[in-house]
Protein backbone atom coordinates (compact mmCIF):
# COMPACT_ATOMS: atom_id res chain seq x y z
CA UNK A 1 0.00 0.00 0.00
CA UNK A 2 2.98 2.03 0.81
CA UNK A 3 3.54 3.00 -2.65
CA UNK A 4 0.09 3.73 -3.92
CA UNK A 5 -2.03 7.55 -3.73
CA UNK A 6 -4.92 9.20 -2.35
CA UNK A 7 -6.75 9.58 -5.63
CA UNK A 8 -5.80 5.79 -6.86
CA UNK A 9 -7.47 4.31 -2.90
CA UNK A 10 -10.51 6.94 -3.62
CA UNK A 11 -10.92 5.77 -7.30
CA UNK A 12 -10.83 1.86 -6.07
CA UNK A 13 -13.28 2.98 -3.65
CA UNK A 14 -16.06 4.44 -5.94
CA UNK A 15 -15.57 1.44 -8.32
CA UNK A 16 -16.17 -1.50 -5.39
CA UNK A 17 -18.68 0.28 -3.18
CA UNK A 18 -20.00 3.29 -5.53
CA UNK A 19 -23.29 3.74 -3.03
CA UNK A 20 -21.53 3.03 0.50
CA UNK A 21 -21.85 6.65 1.84
CA UNK A 22 -18.16 8.16 2.34
CA UNK A 23 -18.67 11.09 3.93
CA UNK A 24 -21.65 12.65 6.22
CA UNK A 25 -21.74 16.14 7.51
CA UNK A 26 -24.25 17.20 10.11
CA UNK A 27 -24.41 21.67 9.81
CA UNK A 28 -25.75 22.40 13.52
CA UNK A 29 -25.89 25.99 12.18
CA UNK A 30 -28.72 25.50 10.09
CA UNK A 31 -30.45 23.66 13.03
CA UNK A 32 -29.88 22.91 16.63
CA UNK A 33 -30.06 19.51 15.75
CA UNK A 34 -28.13 19.59 13.03
CA UNK A 35 -28.77 18.89 8.79
CA UNK A 36 -26.69 15.88 7.33
CA UNK A 37 -25.47 16.23 4.00
CA UNK A 38 -23.84 12.86 2.44
CA UNK A 39 -21.92 11.76 -0.28
CA UNK A 40 -21.48 8.36 -1.59
CA UNK A 41 -17.99 7.31 -2.57
CA UNK A 42 -18.80 7.82 -6.04
CA UNK A 43 -20.33 10.91 -5.64
CA UNK A 44 -17.65 12.09 -3.97
CA UNK A 45 -14.92 11.18 -6.73
CA UNK A 46 -17.04 12.76 -9.10
CA UNK A 47 -16.66 16.03 -7.46
CA UNK A 48 -13.29 15.83 -6.33
CA UNK A 49 -12.35 15.47 -10.08
CA UNK A 50 -14.31 18.31 -10.94
CA UNK A 51 -12.81 20.25 -8.84
CA UNK A 52 -9.16 19.38 -9.64
CA UNK A 53 -10.13 20.46 -13.10
CA UNK A 54 -10.97 23.76 -12.00
CA UNK A 55 -7.66 23.84 -10.07
CA UNK A 56 -5.75 22.83 -12.74
CA UNK A 57 -6.93 26.00 -14.81
CA UNK A 58 -4.89 28.09 -12.41
CA UNK A 59 -1.88 25.92 -11.38
CA UNK A 60 0.61 23.73 -12.28
CA UNK A 61 1.59 20.36 -10.75
CA UNK A 62 3.63 20.91 -7.82
CA UNK A 63 1.91 24.40 -7.24
CA UNK A 64 0.22 25.27 -3.50
CA UNK A 65 -3.40 25.38 -3.28
CA UNK A 66 -4.28 26.79 0.30
CA UNK A 67 -7.72 25.85 1.92
CA UNK A 68 -9.27 28.50 3.49
CA UNK A 69 -12.42 27.31 4.35
CA UNK A 70 -14.90 27.08 7.30
CA UNK A 71 -15.23 23.13 8.23
CA UNK A 72 -17.80 21.29 5.58
CA UNK A 73 -17.96 19.02 2.69
CA UNK A 74 -16.30 22.16 0.44
CA UNK A 75 -13.55 21.98 3.10
CA UNK A 76 -13.50 18.19 2.49
CA UNK A 77 -13.52 18.40 -1.45
CA UNK A 78 -10.70 20.89 -1.28
CA UNK A 79 -8.54 19.09 -0.19
CA UNK A 80 -8.84 16.18 -2.18
CA UNK A 81 -9.25 18.28 -4.95
CA UNK A 82 -6.40 19.24 -4.40
CA UNK A 83 -4.33 15.76 -4.29
CA UNK A 84 -6.32 14.74 -7.63
CA UNK A 85 -4.64 17.98 -9.66
CA UNK A 86 -0.92 17.08 -8.16
CA UNK A 87 -1.02 20.19 -6.31
CA UNK A 88 0.09 20.44 -2.75
CA UNK A 89 -3.12 21.33 -0.64
CA UNK A 90 -2.09 23.39 2.64
CA UNK A 91 -5.19 23.51 5.12
CA UNK A 92 -5.93 26.08 6.98
CA UNK A 93 -7.96 27.76 9.27
CA UNK A 94 -10.75 30.84 8.06
CA UNK A 95 -8.66 34.31 9.22
CA UNK A 96 -9.87 35.87 12.38
CA UNK A 97 -13.16 38.02 11.75
CA UNK A 98 -13.08 41.54 11.85
CA UNK A 99 -9.29 41.48 12.44
CA UNK A 100 -6.15 40.80 10.57
CA UNK A 101 -4.35 37.31 11.19
CA UNK A 102 -1.11 37.16 10.61
CA UNK A 103 -0.49 33.51 11.15
CA UNK A 104 -2.83 33.13 7.37
CA UNK A 105 -0.36 35.96 6.33
CA UNK A 106 2.69 34.17 7.18
CA UNK A 107 1.93 30.96 5.89
CA UNK A 108 0.87 32.27 2.43
CA UNK A 109 3.99 34.50 2.72
CA UNK A 110 5.76 31.16 3.10
CA UNK A 111 3.81 28.26 0.96
CA UNK A 112 2.94 31.26 -2.34
CA UNK A 113 -0.07 29.63 -3.61
CA UNK A 114 -1.46 29.96 -7.12
CA UNK A 115 -5.09 29.17 -5.94
CA UNK A 116 -6.83 29.25 -2.57
CA UNK A 117 -10.01 27.49 -2.24
CA UNK A 118 -12.72 28.79 0.13
CA UNK A 119 -16.14 29.02 0.62
CA UNK A 120 -19.19 31.36 -0.83
CA UNK A 121 -19.77 32.79 3.05
CA UNK A 122 -16.26 33.70 3.52
CA UNK A 123 -14.89 34.50 0.44
CA UNK A 124 -15.39 37.83 1.55
CA UNK A 125 -12.88 37.59 4.38
CA UNK A 126 -10.44 35.49 2.52
CA UNK A 127 -10.52 38.17 -0.49
CA UNK A 128 -8.05 40.33 1.34
CA UNK A 129 -5.16 37.54 1.56
CA UNK A 130 -5.14 36.57 -1.77
CA UNK A 131 -2.54 39.25 -2.80
CA UNK A 132 0.49 39.54 -4.78
CA UNK A 133 3.78 38.84 -4.08
CA UNK A 134 7.11 39.98 -4.61
CA UNK A 135 6.29 40.42 -8.12
CA UNK A 136 4.18 37.31 -8.44
CA UNK A 137 0.50 36.73 -10.06
CA UNK A 138 -2.00 37.01 -6.90
CA UNK A 139 -3.56 33.30 -6.35
CA UNK A 140 -7.17 32.57 -7.90
CA UNK A 141 -9.35 32.34 -5.87
CA UNK A 142 -11.98 29.61 -6.35
CA UNK A 143 -15.23 29.28 -4.31
CA UNK A 144 -16.19 25.41 -4.03
CA UNK A 145 -19.69 25.98 -3.40
CA UNK A 146 -20.28 28.30 -6.67
CA UNK A 147 -19.05 25.39 -9.03
CA UNK A 148 -21.03 23.30 -10.63
CA UNK A 149 -19.21 19.68 -9.74
CA UNK A 150 -21.84 17.17 -11.11
CA UNK A 151 -20.26 17.91 -14.47
CA UNK A 152 -19.17 14.52 -15.31
CA UNK A 153 -15.31 14.51 -16.02
CA UNK A 154 -12.43 12.49 -16.64
CA UNK A 155 -9.39 11.67 -14.23
CA UNK A 156 -5.71 12.65 -15.48
CA UNK A 157 -4.31 12.53 -11.96
CA UNK A 158 -2.62 8.60 -13.14
CA UNK A 159 -1.26 9.96 -16.21
CA UNK A 160 0.71 12.48 -13.84
CA UNK A 161 4.17 12.18 -11.78
CA UNK A 162 2.45 13.84 -8.64
CA UNK A 163 4.88 16.25 -6.54
CA UNK A 164 6.77 14.31 -3.50
CA UNK A 165 4.72 16.62 -0.93
CA UNK A 166 1.13 15.94 -0.80
CA UNK A 167 0.33 18.76 1.73
CA UNK A 168 1.40 21.04 3.87
CA UNK A 169 0.45 20.63 8.00
CA UNK A 170 1.49 23.95 9.12
CA UNK A 171 2.66 23.79 12.94
CA UNK A 172 -0.10 25.36 15.01
CA UNK A 173 2.83 27.48 16.53
CA UNK A 174 2.54 27.51 19.80
CA UNK A 175 6.17 28.24 20.55
CA UNK A 176 7.25 29.34 17.38
CA UNK A 177 6.29 31.28 14.48
CA UNK A 178 4.48 28.25 11.60
CA UNK A 179 6.38 25.86 9.87
CA UNK A 180 5.23 23.65 6.97
CA UNK A 181 5.91 20.23 7.69
CA UNK A 182 6.05 18.27 3.81
CA UNK A 183 3.75 15.70 4.35
CA UNK A 184 3.71 12.82 1.44
CA UNK A 185 1.48 9.75 0.25
CA UNK A 186 4.19 7.47 2.05
CA UNK A 187 4.18 9.17 5.08
CA UNK A 188 0.23 9.08 5.47
CA UNK A 189 -0.06 5.40 4.22
CA UNK A 190 2.62 4.46 6.91
CA UNK A 191 1.75 6.30 9.52
CA UNK A 192 -2.12 5.15 8.77
CA UNK A 193 -1.13 1.11 9.28
CA UNK A 194 0.99 2.01 12.16
CA UNK A 195 -1.86 3.81 13.98
CA UNK A 196 -4.23 0.92 13.03
CA UNK A 197 -1.84 -1.82 13.92
CA UNK A 198 -1.49 -0.40 17.39
CA UNK A 199 -4.72 0.78 18.10
CA UNK A 200 -6.81 -2.06 17.17
CA UNK A 201 -5.12 -5.20 18.45
CA UNK A 202 -7.76 -6.66 20.04
CA UNK A 203 -9.55 -6.93 16.40
CA UNK A 204 -6.42 -8.75 14.46
CA UNK A 205 -4.67 -4.86 13.83
CA UNK A 206 -7.44 -4.68 11.26
CA UNK A 207 -10.63 -2.49 11.49
CA UNK A 208 -13.72 -4.55 11.86
CA UNK A 209 -16.68 -4.17 10.00
CA UNK A 210 -19.02 -1.54 10.01
CA UNK A 211 -16.11 1.22 11.53
CA UNK A 212 -16.99 4.29 11.31
CA UNK A 213 -14.84 7.31 12.26
CA UNK A 214 -17.03 10.51 14.40
CA UNK A 215 -15.00 13.33 14.75
CA UNK A 216 -15.35 17.29 15.42
CA UNK A 217 -11.74 18.05 15.12
CA UNK A 218 -10.70 21.08 13.06
CA UNK A 219 -9.33 19.63 9.62
CA UNK A 220 -6.34 22.30 9.37
CA UNK A 221 -4.74 20.08 12.51
CA UNK A 222 -2.77 17.19 11.95
CA UNK A 223 -5.15 14.92 14.32
CA UNK A 224 -8.53 15.97 12.54
CA UNK A 225 -6.93 16.02 8.78
CA UNK A 226 -5.91 12.48 9.38
CA UNK A 227 -8.73 10.81 11.43
CA UNK A 228 -11.77 12.65 9.59
CA UNK A 229 -10.45 13.11 5.62
CA UNK A 230 -7.50 10.58 5.16
CA UNK A 231 -8.17 7.81 7.72
CA UNK A 232 -12.06 6.98 6.31
CA UNK A 233 -10.65 7.00 2.47
CA UNK A 234 -7.41 4.40 3.36
CA UNK A 235 -9.73 2.27 5.78
CA UNK A 236 -12.96 2.47 3.25
CA UNK A 237 -14.87 3.78 6.55
CA UNK A 238 -17.95 5.90 6.81
CA UNK A 239 -17.03 9.52 8.21
CA UNK A 240 -19.22 11.47 10.25
CA UNK A 241 -18.23 14.64 11.05
CA UNK A 242 -18.97 17.99 12.11
CA UNK A 243 -17.41 21.40 13.66
CA UNK A 244 -15.41 22.23 16.52
CA UNK A 245 -18.56 24.95 17.48
CA UNK A 246 -20.83 22.22 17.42
CA UNK A 247 -19.17 20.19 19.96
CA UNK A 248 -17.77 23.46 22.06
CA UNK A 249 -21.38 25.00 21.44
CA UNK A 250 -22.76 21.54 22.89
CA UNK A 251 -20.50 18.55 23.88
CA UNK A 252 -22.89 15.77 23.67
CA UNK A 253 -23.10 15.87 19.86
CA UNK A 254 -19.84 14.04 20.10
CA UNK A 255 -21.43 11.57 22.58
CA UNK A 256 -24.72 11.29 20.41
CA UNK A 257 -22.72 10.64 17.47
CA UNK A 258 -20.45 7.66 18.95
CA UNK A 259 -23.57 5.86 20.23
CA UNK A 260 -25.58 6.58 17.45
CA UNK A 261 -22.85 5.10 14.73
CA UNK A 262 -21.27 1.43 14.68
CA UNK A 263 -17.48 0.68 16.00
CA UNK A 264 -17.09 4.52 16.26
CA UNK A 265 -13.53 5.27 16.35
CA UNK A 266 -12.73 9.01 17.08
CA UNK A 267 -10.16 11.17 18.55
CA UNK A 268 -10.38 14.01 21.06
CA UNK A 269 -7.78 15.95 23.18
CA UNK A 270 -7.70 16.21 26.89
CA UNK A 271 -9.62 19.28 27.62
CA UNK A 272 -12.19 17.59 25.13
CA UNK A 273 -12.71 14.98 28.02
CA UNK A 274 -13.26 17.55 30.73
CA UNK A 275 -15.91 19.59 28.63
CA UNK A 276 -18.01 16.67 27.50
CA UNK A 277 -17.97 15.10 31.21
CA UNK A 278 -19.21 18.66 32.26
CA UNK A 279 -21.42 19.53 30.26
CA UNK A 280 -23.48 16.82 28.90
CA UNK A 281 -26.67 16.26 30.70
CA UNK A 282 -28.33 13.11 31.61
CA UNK A 283 -31.26 14.11 29.10
CA UNK A 284 -28.66 15.05 26.41
CA UNK A 285 -27.33 11.42 27.06
CA UNK A 286 -30.95 9.55 27.54
CA UNK A 287 -31.26 6.35 25.47
CA UNK A 288 -27.65 5.96 24.15
CA UNK A 289 -25.85 3.88 24.52
CA UNK A 290 -21.40 4.11 24.53
CA UNK A 291 -20.34 0.30 24.57
CA UNK A 292 -19.58 -0.16 21.21
CA UNK A 293 -16.93 2.34 20.73
CA UNK A 294 -13.93 0.89 18.82
CA UNK A 295 -11.38 3.71 20.53
CA UNK A 296 -11.11 7.66 21.58
CA UNK A 297 -7.56 8.46 20.72
CA UNK A 298 -6.58 11.11 23.30
CA UNK A 299 -3.56 13.37 22.07
CA UNK A 300 -2.46 16.54 21.22
CA UNK A 301 -1.45 17.35 24.31
CA UNK A 302 -0.54 15.64 27.38
CA UNK A 303 -3.52 13.49 29.07
CA UNK A 304 -4.42 13.44 32.51
CA UNK A 305 -5.33 10.95 34.49
CA UNK A 306 -8.12 12.84 36.72
CA UNK A 307 -9.67 13.71 33.09
CA UNK A 308 -9.39 10.25 32.42
CA UNK A 309 -11.70 9.14 35.38
CA UNK A 310 -13.54 12.13 35.25
CA UNK A 311 -14.78 11.27 31.85
CA UNK A 312 -15.08 7.61 32.24
CA UNK A 313 -16.87 7.54 35.57
CA UNK A 314 -19.69 10.18 33.85
CA UNK A 315 -20.09 7.98 31.58
CA UNK A 316 -19.79 4.40 33.01
CA UNK A 317 -23.67 4.16 33.15
CA UNK A 318 -24.62 4.16 29.45
CA UNK A 319 -22.06 1.78 29.18
CA UNK A 320 -19.01 3.47 28.39
CA UNK A 321 -15.85 0.97 28.42
CA UNK A 322 -12.95 2.77 29.74
CA UNK A 323 -10.75 0.32 27.87
CA UNK A 324 -11.55 2.44 25.00
CA UNK A 325 -9.78 5.51 25.83
CA UNK A 326 -6.27 5.28 24.03
CA UNK A 327 -3.57 7.93 25.14
CA UNK A 328 -1.51 8.45 22.80
CA UNK A 329 1.59 10.49 21.57
CA UNK A 330 2.19 12.01 18.14
CA UNK A 331 2.88 15.48 16.54
CA UNK A 332 2.91 16.75 12.76
CA UNK A 333 6.83 15.93 12.15
CA UNK A 334 5.29 12.43 12.36
CA UNK A 335 2.57 13.03 9.82
CA UNK A 336 0.55 12.14 13.02
CA UNK A 337 1.20 9.18 15.49
CA UNK A 338 3.65 7.74 17.00
CA UNK A 339 2.75 5.65 20.40
CA UNK A 340 -0.34 4.48 22.27
CA UNK A 341 -0.83 1.42 24.91
CA UNK A 342 -1.89 -1.60 24.13
CA UNK A 343 -5.50 -2.65 23.38
CA UNK A 344 -8.03 -4.35 25.84
CA UNK A 345 -7.42 -2.53 29.21
CA UNK A 346 -8.41 0.91 30.73
CA UNK A 347 -5.46 3.10 30.37
CA UNK A 348 -2.32 2.93 32.99
CA UNK A 349 -1.69 5.36 35.63
CA UNK A 350 1.75 5.15 37.36
CA UNK A 351 3.00 7.03 40.69
CA UNK A 352 6.37 8.71 40.30
CA UNK A 353 8.58 10.06 42.74
CA UNK A 354 8.20 14.00 42.10
CA UNK A 355 12.11 14.56 44.06
CA UNK A 356 13.02 12.27 41.30
CA UNK A 357 11.00 13.57 38.55
CA UNK A 358 12.34 17.20 39.23
CA UNK A 359 15.99 15.86 39.48
CA UNK A 360 15.31 14.28 35.65
CA UNK A 361 15.02 10.69 37.14
CA UNK A 362 11.64 8.54 37.01
CA UNK A 363 11.24 6.30 40.42
CA UNK A 364 7.92 4.36 40.66
CA UNK A 365 6.37 5.62 44.13
CA UNK A 366 3.39 5.08 46.03
CA UNK A 367 2.85 9.14 46.09
CA UNK A 368 3.37 11.85 43.89
CA UNK A 369 3.46 12.69 40.75
CA UNK A 370 0.35 10.67 38.36
CA UNK A 371 1.58 9.74 35.27
CA UNK A 372 -0.33 7.93 31.87
CA UNK A 373 1.40 5.67 29.84
CA UNK A 374 1.90 5.74 26.16
CA UNK A 375 3.05 1.61 25.66
CA UNK A 376 5.58 0.30 24.51
CA UNK A 377 6.25 1.45 20.53
CA UNK A 378 7.24 -0.68 17.94
CA UNK A 379 6.32 1.04 14.45
CA UNK A 380 7.67 4.06 14.27
CA UNK A 381 10.80 3.32 16.18
CA UNK A 382 11.39 5.83 19.97
CA UNK A 383 13.85 6.24 21.97
CA UNK A 384 15.11 8.46 24.78
CA UNK A 385 18.27 10.48 24.26
CA UNK A 386 20.09 13.20 26.44
CA UNK A 387 20.16 16.42 24.29
CA UNK A 388 23.02 17.47 25.15
CA UNK A 389 25.16 14.37 23.83
CA UNK A 390 22.60 12.58 21.55
CA UNK A 391 23.67 9.52 23.87
CA UNK A 392 20.36 6.88 24.40
CA UNK A 393 19.70 7.71 27.92
CA UNK A 394 18.82 4.66 30.18
CA UNK A 395 15.33 3.39 31.03
CA UNK A 396 14.13 5.52 34.17
CA UNK A 397 16.06 8.59 32.90
CA UNK A 398 14.13 11.74 31.38
CA UNK A 399 15.35 12.78 28.00
CA UNK A 400 14.46 14.28 24.56
CA UNK A 401 11.82 11.23 22.46
CA UNK A 402 13.08 10.48 19.50
CA UNK A 403 11.35 8.91 16.91
CA UNK A 404 12.06 7.23 13.43
CA UNK A 405 10.24 5.48 10.77
CA UNK A 406 8.77 5.97 7.43
CA UNK A 407 6.08 7.88 9.19
CA UNK A 408 8.81 10.73 9.68
CA UNK A 409 8.24 13.73 7.15
CA UNK A 410 11.02 15.14 5.03
CA UNK A 411 11.43 18.17 6.79
CA UNK A 412 9.85 21.72 6.88
CA UNK A 413 8.86 24.00 3.24
CA UNK A 414 11.39 26.33 2.83
CA UNK A 415 13.41 25.88 6.32
CA UNK A 416 16.67 24.10 5.72
CA UNK A 417 18.39 24.88 9.21
CA UNK A 418 15.48 23.96 10.53
CA UNK A 419 15.21 20.65 8.83
CA UNK A 420 18.53 20.23 10.13
CA UNK A 421 18.14 20.85 13.84
CA UNK A 422 14.72 18.60 13.80
CA UNK A 423 14.74 15.86 11.05
CA UNK A 424 18.34 15.02 11.39
CA UNK A 425 18.88 13.80 14.54
CA UNK A 426 22.13 11.63 14.71
CA UNK A 427 22.36 8.78 17.51
CA UNK A 428 25.68 8.88 19.05
CA UNK A 429 25.43 5.38 19.66
CA UNK A 430 22.93 2.61 18.72
CA UNK A 431 22.61 -0.85 18.41
CA UNK A 432 23.70 -2.77 15.17
CA UNK A 433 20.28 -3.05 14.29
CA UNK A 434 19.00 0.27 15.02
CA UNK A 435 19.58 3.08 12.60
CA UNK A 436 22.04 6.00 13.48
CA UNK A 437 20.64 8.95 11.19
CA UNK A 438 17.27 10.65 10.41
CA UNK A 439 15.92 10.79 13.91
CA UNK A 440 13.51 12.96 14.41
CA UNK A 441 13.69 15.27 17.57
CA UNK A 442 10.43 15.71 18.87
CA UNK A 443 11.38 18.20 21.44
CA UNK A 444 9.31 16.36 24.05
CA UNK A 445 10.62 14.72 26.97
CA UNK A 446 10.40 11.47 28.40
CA UNK A 447 11.10 8.37 30.13
CA UNK A 448 10.90 4.21 29.47
CA UNK A 449 9.73 2.46 32.75
CA UNK A 450 9.39 -0.89 32.79
CA UNK A 451 9.35 -0.60 28.57
CA UNK A 452 6.56 1.72 29.09
CA UNK A 453 6.91 5.34 27.58
CA UNK A 454 5.67 8.15 29.58
CA UNK A 455 6.02 11.96 28.70
CA UNK A 456 6.64 14.77 31.39
CA UNK A 457 6.46 17.78 28.87
CA UNK A 458 7.91 20.20 26.30
CA UNK A 459 11.93 21.34 26.74
CA UNK A 460 10.11 24.70 25.46
CA UNK A 461 8.13 24.51 28.17
CA UNK A 462 9.97 23.60 31.35
CA UNK A 463 10.07 25.87 34.52
CA UNK A 464 13.11 26.51 36.30
CA UNK A 465 12.24 28.01 39.99
CA UNK A 466 14.85 27.95 42.99
CA UNK A 467 17.23 25.82 40.74
CA UNK A 468 14.75 22.65 39.88
CA UNK A 469 12.98 21.59 37.04
CA UNK A 470 9.24 21.20 36.75
CA UNK A 471 7.16 20.11 34.31
CA UNK A 472 4.10 22.60 33.70
CA UNK A 473 1.85 19.93 32.82
CA UNK A 474 2.40 18.60 36.20
CA UNK A 475 1.50 21.96 38.15
CA UNK A 476 -1.42 22.54 35.60
CA UNK A 477 -3.01 19.18 36.45
CA UNK A 478 -2.73 19.65 40.23
CA UNK A 479 -4.48 23.45 40.05
CA UNK A 480 -6.81 22.27 37.42
CA UNK A 481 -8.05 19.57 39.82
CA UNK A 482 -8.96 22.58 42.38
CA UNK A 483 -10.28 24.55 39.87
CA UNK A 484 -11.87 22.50 37.71
CA UNK A 485 -11.04 24.25 34.42
CA UNK A 486 -8.20 25.58 32.16
CA UNK A 487 -4.97 25.89 34.22
CA UNK A 488 -1.40 27.85 32.28
CA UNK A 489 1.41 27.87 34.90
CA UNK A 490 4.40 30.05 33.69
CA UNK A 491 7.58 31.18 34.81
CA UNK A 492 8.31 34.77 34.91
CA UNK A 493 11.54 36.67 36.13
CA UNK A 494 11.70 39.04 38.79
CA UNK A 495 14.49 40.68 40.68
CA UNK A 496 16.57 37.73 38.31
CA UNK A 497 14.99 35.12 40.02
CA UNK A 498 12.86 32.93 38.47
CA UNK A 499 9.02 32.42 39.64
CA UNK A 500 6.13 30.95 39.56
CA UNK A 501 2.49 32.69 38.07
CA UNK A 502 -0.58 29.89 37.91
CA UNK A 503 -2.93 31.72 35.33
CA UNK A 504 -6.11 30.12 36.30
CA UNK A 505 -9.64 30.09 34.39
CA UNK A 506 -12.87 30.26 36.72
CA UNK A 507 -16.21 30.32 35.79
CA UNK A 508 -18.09 32.87 37.06
CA UNK A 509 -20.93 32.64 40.25
CA UNK A 510 -24.68 33.80 40.21
CA UNK A 511 -23.32 36.84 41.96
CA UNK A 512 -20.27 39.20 42.94
CA UNK A 513 -20.30 38.20 46.25
CA UNK A 514 -20.69 34.03 45.39
CA UNK A 515 -18.10 34.73 42.86
CA UNK A 516 -15.34 36.06 45.27
CA UNK A 517 -15.96 33.69 47.80
CA UNK A 518 -14.93 31.09 45.64
CA UNK A 519 -11.74 32.46 44.21
CA UNK A 520 -11.06 32.76 47.31
CA UNK A 521 -11.91 29.11 48.28
CA UNK A 522 -9.66 28.18 45.21
CA UNK A 523 -7.14 29.85 46.25
CA UNK A 524 -6.57 28.96 49.66
CA UNK A 525 -7.16 25.70 48.00
CA UNK A 526 -4.10 26.05 45.30
CA UNK A 527 -1.39 27.29 47.62
CA UNK A 528 -1.80 24.77 49.88
CA UNK A 529 -1.94 21.99 46.81
CA UNK A 530 1.32 23.24 44.58
CA UNK A 531 3.09 23.82 48.18
CA UNK A 532 1.93 19.88 49.08
CA UNK A 533 2.78 18.36 45.64
CA UNK A 534 5.39 20.43 44.25
CA UNK A 535 7.18 21.91 47.32
CA UNK A 536 7.56 25.61 45.67
CA UNK A 537 4.51 28.40 46.27
CA UNK A 538 3.34 30.24 43.40
CA UNK A 539 4.34 34.26 43.65
CA UNK A 540 1.25 34.90 41.89
CA UNK A 541 -1.81 32.99 40.83
CA UNK A 542 -4.09 34.98 38.83
CA UNK A 543 -7.69 34.16 38.37
CA UNK A 544 -9.18 35.07 34.84
CA UNK A 545 -12.39 33.82 33.07
CA UNK A 546 -13.16 31.40 31.14
CA UNK A 547 -11.35 31.40 27.83
CA UNK A 548 -8.89 34.11 28.70
CA UNK A 549 -5.80 31.88 28.38
CA UNK A 550 -4.37 31.84 24.53
CA UNK A 551 -4.09 28.80 23.19
CA UNK A 552 -3.33 27.43 19.21
CA UNK A 553 -5.61 26.42 16.61
CA UNK A 554 -5.58 22.85 18.23
CA UNK A 555 -6.29 23.69 21.63
CA UNK A 556 -2.83 23.51 23.05
CA UNK A 557 -1.86 26.25 25.79
CA UNK A 558 0.83 28.84 24.35
CA UNK A 559 2.36 29.23 27.12
CA UNK A 560 5.35 32.23 25.66
CA UNK A 561 1.89 34.30 25.01
CA UNK A 562 0.74 33.94 28.50
CA UNK A 563 4.03 35.24 29.98
CA UNK A 564 4.29 38.37 27.70
CA UNK A 565 0.35 38.96 28.40
CA UNK A 566 0.91 38.39 31.96
CA UNK A 567 4.05 40.60 32.20
CA UNK A 568 2.65 43.88 30.22
CA UNK A 569 -0.33 43.38 32.54
CA UNK A 570 -3.22 41.97 29.85
CA UNK A 571 -4.94 39.95 31.87
CA UNK A 572 -8.38 40.97 32.79
CA UNK A 573 -8.57 39.32 36.60
CA UNK A 574 -11.43 39.01 38.26
CA UNK A 575 -9.83 38.94 41.90
CA UNK A 576 -8.48 42.51 41.13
Amino acid sequence: MLDSSIPAILRERASLQPNDPAFTFIDYDVSWDGVEETLTWSQLQQRVVSLAAAIREHADIGDRAVILAPQSMSYILGFLASFEANVIAVPLSTPTTGAHDERVSAVLRDARPTVVLTTANTAADVAPYATAQEGEAAPAVLVIDELDLTVRRRSTARRETPPETAYLQYTSGSTRTPAGVMVSQRNLFANFEQQVASLLTEYGKVAPPGTTTVSWLPFYHDMGLILGICAPILGGWHSVLMSPIAFLQRPARWLQQLGLRTKALTAAPNFALDLAAARSSDDDLAGIDLGDILAIICGAERVQPVSVKRFTQRLARFNFQGKAIRPSFGLAEATLFVATREAGEPPSVVVFDTEKITAGVAKRSTTGTSLISYGMPESPLVRIVDHDTSQEAPAGTIGEIWVHGDNVCEGYWNKPEETESTFRGVLATADDDIPTERWLRTGDLGFFSDGELFIVGRIKDLLIVRGRNHYPDDIEATVGAVSGGRVAAISVEEDAVEQLVAIIEMKERATPEETQEKLSSVRRDVIAAISQAHGISAADLVMVSRGSIPITTSGKIRRQACVEQYQRGGFVRMDA
